[in-house]
């Protein structure tokens, strides 16, 4: 059975090469082609390696590519940083125990709690684990069923969600889910991850519509808009921050502009 994260490894490399033209990597376009994009034997010549050991990685043979390999695709590729990052992710040999849902220890508990400002704890696979009185009067964590409490799952499936963020909800959800992207590809194959991912095609054909794309985007601090049934219209920068205690803990404070 192929590894699940071979199959991404190779998904990937055939999303970012499907979205390249000859001309943007200084190749001939020489006659007319059935597909956009580059060919896999044009991608192996500007990597430097073999076309069929290029095909074996963009089918997802469990073959394991080393760190110049990686490197040389990335370059061939025109990958980004957060994308040659991923794909050195994928190539390593992660850890295969299942995913569990993480216990946010007493203290960064405490200090959730403490906070002015709507702030909450996730874990790697995006699930809400703690929250502040600021957060649940915004994000109302309380009144939902623990398997709801995903941020995720909230963005694309929540209907109180999609309308709290108007017109700009589109922009704000494609980047969550690229930003997913990066984080379920290393867990791909995973019956936790395999759930979520589920609920998510069922939920809503914009996240199938995007996923397929491929796209991957890294964490990062912004603003967000959102209308509140009661507080009007709200503007808040978030940023996040991971725990010492346990990298897979994140911190997200949304500090009201």
């Amino acid at each position: 059975m192929a590894d699940p994260r071979r199959v991404e490894f190779g998904d990937f490399l055939r999303s970012r090469r499907e979205k390249l033209s000859p001309k943007s990597v200084g190749l001939p376009t020489g006659q007319r082609r059935r597909t956009a994009g580059l060919r896999r034997e044009e991608v192996a010549q500007l990597a430097g390696i073999g076309v069929d050991w290029y095909i074996r990685l963009e089918q997802g043979r469990t073959v394991s590519p080393s760190v110049t390999t990686v490197d040389a695709l990335a370059r061939a590729l025109r990958l980004s940083k957060t994308e040659h990052a991923h794909l050195k992710d994928l190539a390593r040999d992660g850890d295969r125990r299942p995913f569990t849902r993480e216990v946010v220890p007493p203290p960064i508990l405490r200090l959730v709690e403490s906070l002015p400002h709507p702030a909450y704890i996730t874990g790697r696979r995006w699930d809400v684990l703690a929250w502040n009185e600021a957060a649940e009067e915004i994000f109302a964590f309380g009144r939902l069923p623990e398997e709801d409490r995903n941020t995720l799952l909230l963005m694309m499936t929540n209907k109180k969600t999609r309308k709290s963020y108007g017109a700009g909800w589109a922009d704000v959800a494609k980047r969550m889910v690229a930003m997913f992207r990066a984080t379920h590809d290393v867990w791909a194959g995973d019956p936790a991850f395999a759930e979520l991912l589920t609920r998510l095609r069922e939920g809503s054909p914009e996240f199938v519509k995007w996923w397929g794309a491929h796209e991957v985007h890294g964490t990062m601090s912004g603003r967000k808009t959102m209308t509140h049934p009661t507080k009007g219209v709200l503007h808040f920068e978030h940023t996040s921050f991971q725990a010492n205690d346990d990298p897979a803990l994140k911190l997200v404070i949304y500090t009201p502009v």
